[in-house]
């Protein structure tokens, strides 16, 4: 957890500490979140879906970084596979369906909102003439002229689960896209695999949106929350007249996302740091 902020007291973080925690939150506020339940035996993952369908998603109930997530799993030898494998990040695990949307991580501090990232798997776009793994050299060379390092990092050069993910797509490192061709190299948002993020301008999210967030932080009493949606159109759209899902709340967010955006204009975040920095929080760094 190196290098995320610290800015709520042990009780709040021991509040929103689990999925479980957040997901029963949203229930209880009436905020639109994901279909789920809980599961230590796979028997219950099946039963879930039996009843409401593919695609799901698996993860386990504490994590971090996409770290154990399995998705978007549309099969039932895939789901057995998830279900094994998610044990290795924690014994109670989470299957919820799945929507495909903009992924936006929300930085949300007492009476306003921080700051807003719009978070994409590692992608790489055509030129016509080149293959896939000299554009992914091409894309690292830009990121270290934008010094994005060491927080949004190189895409592994002939990485075996990029590997895989292309070939669903009749693709390999040897293939050429078409001009202005987007390829993602990677279903999953995560920093190890070369992800980015974009600033969004806060000021384009709505009133009735802003209310809701504010109406999150405010349940757990927390300073800072990162809370985690998915919507199929965007932050300004009300999130109650489109199709969305709040995943989780995180009581530490990795901030250092916000600083060194790949799109999108880098903010001036000095005035909400110093906000934050002049709080008194119990149990600052005792976990």
């Amino acid at each position: 957890m190196n290098g995320c902020s610290d800015y709520n007291s042990l009780n709040v973080r021991r509040s929103c500490r689990t999925k479980e925690q957040g997901k029963l939150v949203f229930d209880k506020l009436g905020i639109p979140t994901a279909k789920s339940q809980m599961f230590y035996l796979p028997f219950a993952a099946f039963a879930f879906v039996k009843k409401h369908g593919f695609p799901v998603c698996v993860k386990p109930d504490v994590s971090g970084y996409s770290r154990g997530s399995h998705f978007p799993i549309t099969n039932n030898w895939q789901l057995l596979r998830a279900c094994i494998m998610v044990k290795v990040w924690w014994p109670k695990s989470i299957i919820e369906t799945y929507l495909s949307g903009r992924n936006y991580r929300i930085v949300t501090i007492k009476g306003e909102v921080m700051s807003i990232i719009q978070r994409y798997p590692p992608s790489i776009v055509g030129n016509g003439s080149d293959n896939i793994a000299t554009l992914i050299t091409e894309e690292n060379n830009t990121r270290l002229a934008m010094k994005l390092s060491p927080t949004i990092k190189q895409i592994p050069e002939n990485n075996k689960a990029i590997k895989k993910h292309l070939k669903l797509s009749n693709l390999d490192f040897s293939s050429v896209p078409e001009k202005d061709e987007l390829v993602y190299l990677h279903h999953k948002i995560a920093l190890k695999l070369g992800s980015t993020v974009e600033i969004i301008d806060k000021t384009t999210i709505t009133e009735s949106n802003l209310q809701l967030l504010q109406k999150i932080l405010n349940h757990f009493n927390a300073n800072i929350l990162g809370i985690d949606v998915i919507c199929e159109e965007s932050v300004a759209t009300d999130f109650e007249k489109q199709r969305c899902i709040f995943l989780e709340v995180n009581s530490r967010p990795y901030l250092r996302m916000h600083d060194v955006p790949r799109y999108g204009k880098k903010e001036d975040l000095s005035a909400c740091y110093e906000k934050l920095d002049k709080l008194e929080v119990k149990n600052q760094g005792t976990f």
